[in-house]
Parts: structure tokens; sequence; C-alpha cells
């Protein structure tokens, strides 16, 4: 029974490696890492903020109020990257504001690691490009040294 092979487990093989494709194709399409980093960083933040190194115990602000609010802006921030892709811009630069804000506001941004997580993440956000305009930057990549060339000895090549 063991050795014998089951006539589902090829079509289970197929179908996990299609979800896998789907999955790959859906987070090809908007800034996933960037996205995934930031919302880590303020679970991170939210954590660092509820427990103590040694005796230090750092809670600045209102009672404590932003060691609260910042971690759940970074995890919608996060969220929002990844499911609204076109506002990538927006919610990059306002994940690297509020990751360098938690460093006054929120034990010193998670004990520094959460800051750096959100920065890291904030920049990815920013940084992404939609598959198309990676293509369109490749194409312009390519034709811009064949451009130079031509003007530069004054021939066509």
């Amino acid at each position: 029974m063991l050795l014998t092979r089951s006539a589902q487990a090829p079509a289970a093989r197929r179908a996990a490696r299609g979800t896998r494709g789907r999955f790959s194709g859906w987070r090809r399409e908007r800034p996933f890492i960037g996205g995934l980093l930031v919302a880590v960083s303020g679970v991170e933040m939210f954590f660092s903020g509820q427990m103590d190194l040694g005796h230090l115990h750092v809670q600045l602000g209102i009672e404590g109020l932003q060691a609260t609010i910042i971690p759940i802006a970074l995890v919608l921030l996060g969220v929002l990257a990844i499911t609204m892709p076109a506002h990538h811009v927006f919610y990059g630069v306002l994940s690297l504001a509020v990751g360098l804000y938690a460093l006054v506001g929120v034990n010193l941004g998670g004990f520094l690691f959460g800051t750096i997580l959100a920065s890291i993440g904030g920049v990815l956000v920013v940084a992404w490009m939609t598959p198309a305009a990676k293509a369109a930057a490749r194409e312009r990549a390519s034709s811009t040294p064949r451009a130079r060339r031509e003007t530069s000895t004054g021939e066509s090549v």
C-alpha cells in the first residue's frame, strides 16, 4: 500500500503548483516585501512596548498611547501598501516618517530594530515599480546606449 502511488497525488501537486504560481504572480504586481517589512516592524514595536529589557523600560508620550498608535499605524500602512499598490509612494513615505518618529514615541523605535525594519520597508515600498514600468525602463536602457553611439560618432551604427 505504501509503495504504490495514488492517482490523486499528481493532481494535488499540480493544484499546489498552480496556487504557488498564482501567489507569485499576485506578489510581483505589488510592493510585497516592503509592505511585509513595514507590517512586521509594527508588530515588533508593539511587543517591544510591552516588554522590559532587563530593568530598562522606556515609555515616552501620553501614558504610552503612542506605544499603541504607532505600531497600529505601521501595520496598517504595510497592509495598505500591499493591497493598494497604486498609492505605494504615499504609503512608503508615511511609513518612513512614522518609523523615524517611533524613535521618540515607542521605546527607541522598538529598541532600534523596528525603526530599521520600517525604514528599509518604507524605502522598498517607495522604490517599487510596476511590471509595466520595469519593462519600459529596460526598453529605455537598452535603446539609450545605441542613441549615444549614433550621436557621438555622427553616423548610424
